[in-house]
């Protein structure tokens, strides 16, 4: 580790919290603690060894769950380079021959704001989501704020109209799935999967090896897209910043 590197990771300018337990939204009857690091200035060097970590990014803050008694969200990634897409994962591809893909710095626009809540009123609706609706300077905090060099958006825009909006990190070693939301009335097209499939695409192209998707809670039906993107390794626990992280294959 080289010293400019070395004082990024261990000193960053940063503010340290944690939040008040509340309901987890993955296991019934447990309660969730997140610790909090809020950057100010985060490099690419320092996101992309937090985030391998088993860190999440969202705007300027870094987070991951400290929760009492529970250890079940586990850290998952996808090995790009030996990814072979499946039967099903190829119609995806088929049926999004028209879909026009833009990767730009992250953005906010009222089209933005409008397909945000009117996904999130959907998966309320079919899914029991916990919904209020978004105003621009929340969706500014967390998706356009702190992704300086390395934080992207991937639009996906059928006849013109925004259909789907993928936030990214593009870091060293891989690209890190931040948030993705569609429109409802284009669920024919499999946005979801295609999304997925696009990064991997785009991590073989940057020649980086790994999609590191966020967090893992066995039996858990909002992550069960997750085991359909294989090989995979995960990672049990969140290291120290001066430790290896051991990431393992995962079978599941």
């Amino acid at each position: 580790m080289n010293k400019e590197l070395n004082a990024d990771l261990l000193n960053p300018t940063s503010i340290d919290f944690c939040m008040l337990d509340y309901d987890c939204a993955y296991i019934p009857d447990n309660q969730v603690r997140m610790n909090y690091k809020y950057v100010t200035q985060a490099s690419k060097e320092f996101t992309s060894s937090v985030i391998a970590r088993g860190w999440r990014r969202f705007g300027k803050y870094f987070f991951y769950p400290i929760c009492n008694g529970c250890n079940e969200c586990k850290s998952i990634r996808i090995d790009a380079k030996n990814y072979h897409p499946s039967k099903s994962q190829r119609k995806a591809i088929k049926r999004n021959a028209n879909t026009k893909i833009v990767i730009q710095e992250p953005t906010i626009t009222q089209s933005h704001i409008d397909l945000y809540n009117k996904y999130h009123t959907y998966k309320n609706q079919h899914d029991g989501w916990k919904h209020r609706d978004i105003n621009q300077n929340e969706y500014y905090d967390n998706f356009v704020d702190g992704a300086y060099n390395f934080g992207k958006e991937v639009l996906y825009i059928v006849d013109d109209k925004l259909v789907g909006v993928d936030l990214i990190d593009i870091l060293d070693d891989g690209i890190s799935s931040i948030y993705f939301y569609y429109d409802p009335d284009y669920a024919r097209l499999s946005l979801g999967t295609f999304s997925l499939l696009y990064q991997i695409q785009l991590a073989n192209r940057l020649k980086l090896p790994w999609i590191y998707l966020g967090y893992w809670v066995d039996g858990c039906k909002a992550f069960a897209y997750k085991e359909n993107f294989k090989p995979q390794e995960i990672l049990d626990g969140f290291p120290h910043i001066s430790q290896q992280p051991l990431w393992e294959k995962f079978d599941k």
